[in-house]
């Protein structure tokens, strides 16, 4: 029977390659989404044309009933979950003088709750040995102006990363996180004016912003068999820059 692994935010151009990877190396996979039914029938698909087995269930990360109806039918229709990898998360830029309580509030609820939730979940859902994987960001090494709310909610999981590392040790469940630095996602690309993506190429040493590719291929290796040393980490994917 095959591992299965939950991946939140699957429909996103990270979350899918991340997807598409653990299906490649013979997991069976929870495709999450939290609005885009299409998208996320389209990446069950694409897997399914592979070989692969996959099935998409909806929920806000935020919710904790939601949350937890997501683990409870990633076991009804899958069987035991021995990974999660929580990709899920928003970024919306908003300068601290600005004082804009809501997108801070907004931007906590889906990358820090949300990652508190999931991996609450994960905790009481997973057996021994398995994987609790979330997403940080190395933009918190370089400050930059307007991802004040962003930066504060990152920084908040990588906290929660040491801690749940702790208080899991001893059933044999890691629990780490992957920082990336820019990673040409289609979000990305349409979010940024080419002037903006040079100056972050020009940030990195090795030359060129991150693909989907570079960051779901440590994903797996932090999912499989050779990663069961490495606990607590925050890998910093990012080419160099920060």
């Amino acid at each position: 029977m095959k591992p299965i692994a939950i991946i939140t935010g699957a429909t996103g151009g990270i979350g899918n390659a991340v997807a598409r990877r653990l299906s490649s190396d013979g997991f069976s996979v929870v495709i999450h989404y939290s609005g885009n039914h299409e998208k996320a029938k389209a990446a069950v698909k694409e897997i399914e044309r592979s070989g692969g087995k996959a099935v998409a269930i909806a929920a806000d990360v935020s919710n904790p009933y939601e949350v937890k109806q997501l683990f409870e039918k990633a076991a009804r229709e899958l069987g035991s979950v021995a990974v999660v990898v929580h990709t899920a998360g928003i970024m919306p830029l908003s300068p601290i003088k600005q004082g804009d309580i809501d997108t801070f509030d907004r931007i906590i609820a889906t990358n820090l709750r949300g990652t508190f939730l999931v991996m609450s979940e994960a905790a009481n859902q997973l057996s021994k040995g398995g994987r609790v994987i979330v997403f940080s960001s190395s933009v918190i090494a370089r400050s930059f102006p307007t991802y004040g709310p962003y930066i504060a909610s990152k920084a908040g999981v990588e906290g929660l990363v040491k801690v749940l590392a702790n208080e899991l040790g001893d059933r044999g469940i890691t629990v780490n996180a992957i920082a990336p630095g820019p990673v040409g996602t289609p979000l990305f690309l349409k979010s940024r004016s080419k002037k903006q993506i040079a100056e972050m190429v020009k940030m990195t040493p090795l030359g060129r912003i991150g693909e989907a590719a570079d960051i779901s291929g440590v994903v797996a290796f932090l999912a499989g068999k050779d990663s069961s040393w490495v606990n607590g980490q925050v890998l910093r994917v990012n080419g160099g820059f920060a």
